[in-house]
């Protein structure tokens, strides 16, 4: 690399990145963000229908993508569904109970 004459470089970073963490090799890359809804009736809206991860293979193709907030819009109606096969069905599940859910009787003896 040349160097430009009257250019300071004393605020380049020259250390190398460290690796990533053991946990991106364990569980390999990060699935696409976003979720995807198969509607199974052809009706117009989430009225009825199954959750998916954009890359499940149960996904449909082309369909758009949706927003966190979007995705939980949906499942909150009875007839949309989580697919357990990709992992909507884990992901989602803290965020419709509650991240605290289940811990408001810690310590409770009674």
């Amino acid at each position: 690399m040349e160097r430009v004459d009257g250019v300071s470089y004393d605020d380049v970073p020259t250390t190398r990145l460290e690796l990533p963490p053991i946990e991106r090799e364990i569980l390999g890359p990060r699935r696409p963000t976003g979720w995807v809804l198969q509607r199974l009736d052809g009706r117009r809206g989430p009225d009825r229908g199954i959750l998916h991860s954009p890359d499940c293979d149960e996904a449909p193709q082309g369909a758009p993508v949706l927003a966190v907030n979007q995705a939980l819009d949906a499942v909150e109606k009875a007839d949309v569904r989580r697919c357990s096969l990709c992992g909507a069905a884990q992901e989602l599940e803290p965020s419709l109970r509650g991240f605290d859910h289940g811990f408001d009787q810690v310590g409770d003896a009674s």
